[in-house]
């Protein structure tokens, strides 16, 4: 396995067009406040949107200067000072100078030189918005190589995109800030092996935005080379959760083996097929049977027919919620005096109807005990959690917006991890690829 390297083309220019030589009198940019309206979102635009997410993360300043009318800036140049903190980042709004007539010689003399370049055109708002949410140009990271369940989430999430394989989780979040892939989608739970803890610790540590989730139905296959036969197999390798997923099975089917777990189950399928292992078998999927040459000794070993993995999708820009399908929204919250607010915070769904889909709760990395004090008994010794929770309503959502300023009021650190649209698709369960 390796890890990914930059395609070959600029992606950066692929993905962010470089501005054109100005040639029109002005060109004002598409985040001001009062550019673009979008249909059943919050707020006028995306900086709205992302202004409203920051406003729940703790301690988060936003400053933001009321819109004037046009042609009455703020500034001594007639443009106004935008500026607001989303998520902890500061974002400054985009005020193109008007070219002026002493410009104009200088200007005249570049089309001269530049006589192949095709004519400018004034900018639009798929100019500067992110990569299309849907089609062959977008470009998602995942963990694994080709054959992993994550990369079939991938193509189910983006149908027809260039999958970027990545040794590890955090190279695929990297892969999304670094502009080397568009979008990630990766493991956060299933059905059966439970939370992917390392992907949550990410999502806090990385500042990355959850956009859509899917889930996959996931088909487990005994692999091993061409003429090997079940009794001649000494050990199984795959990756931790696909071994715990088959363990009865591989009980059942009275297979005496050691069991060694890799870092995916594509991987060890090609770990078997490039060193020619023929004392060992892997679990994974049946497309990887195909990629690697290998035979499928058995078929549909998970000990659960409903065995189901949740992925969520990544972005660098969160998506505007909307009202008229389906939302899930996912945060993070946490309190300096510990966990005794989290009825308080559950309450706050509760009044007003919000159903919760998950809680996890993971150490608190930066203090992860705190120390209580008492003359009488001595020192408690009390574990400090972060607390992740999922629940049914999108951000333009007033019930949502509610919850969460009351939220906000019981705790010290708030982060809302993305507002998207829920997986509605048929529930089928695993039958194959």
């Amino acid at each position: 396995m390796q890890a990914i390297a930059p395609p070959s083309q600029s992606f950066i220019r692929a993905t962010r067009p470089r501005l054109a030589p100005f040639r029109v009198a002005s060109i004002q940019c598409v985040y001001r406040s009062d550019s673009v309206n979008f249909p059943n979102g919050v707020g006028l635009s995306r900086a709205d949107w992302q202004s409203s997410c920051a406003i729940l993360t703790s301690k988060v300043v936003s400053k933001e200067q009321p819109t004037e009318k046009p042609g009455s800036g703020t500034g001594s140049d007639g443009s106004a000072d935008h500026i607001a903190a989303v998520n902890g980042h500061k974002t400054i709004d985009l005020n193109l100078v008007p070219i002026t007539d002493k410009n104009k010689t200088d200007l005249a003399a570049a089309d001269i030189n530049n006589n192949n370049r095709p004519p400018a055109r004034p900018l639009t708002i798929t100019d500067l918005s992110p990569a299309p949410m849907h089609g062959s140009q977008i470009r998602v990271a995942y963990q694994g190589v080709p054959g992993a369940y994550s990369e079939a989430a991938a193509g189910k999430a983006y149908p027809n995109c260039e999958a970027i394989p990545c040794d590890q989780f955090e190279v695929a979040f990297q892969a999304v800030e670094l502009w080397i892939a568009d979008r990630a989608v990766l493991p956060i739970e299933n059905s059966l092996g439970g939370s992917i803890h390392r992907n949550y610790d990410l999502l806090l540590r990385h500042r990355l935005h959850i956009v859509g989730e899917v889930q996959l139905p996931v088909h487990h296959c005994l692999l091993a080379l061409p003429g090997v036969r079940k009794e001649y197999l000494t050990r199984v390798i795959s990756h931790p959760q696909a071994l715990a997923q088959c363990e009865l099975t591989l009980t059942k089917l009275g297979l005496n083996v050691a069991r060694e777990a890799v870092d995916d189950t594509a991987g060890a399928a090609e770990f078997v097929a490039a060193n020619n292992l023929r004392d060992t078998a892997a679990i994974a999927s049946a497309r990887a049977a195909g990629l690697y040459g290998m035979n499928i000794l058995a078929d549909g070993i998970q000990d659960d027919s409903s065995n189901v993995t949740r992925f969520v999708m990544l972005a660098r820009e969160p998506i505007i919620p909307r009202t008229d399908r389906p939302f899930k929204t996912s945060i993070v919250f946490a309190h300096e005096k510990g966990t005794s607010v989290l009825f308080k915070v559950l309450s706050a769904f509760a009044f007003r109807n919000i159903s919760l889909t998950k809680i996890e709760s993971r150490p608190h990395r930066n203090r992860p005990i705190r120390l209580v004090d008492d003359a009488n008994v001595g020192t408690a010794k009390h574990f400090e959690y972060m607390f992740y929770v999922d629940f049914e309503a999108s951000m333009a959502d007033v019930r949502a917006q509610n919850a969460l300023a009351e939220v906000q009021e019981f705790t010290t650190f708030l982060r809302v991890l993305g507002s998207y649209p829920m997986d509605m698709t048929p529930w089928c369960p695993s039958g194959g690829d």
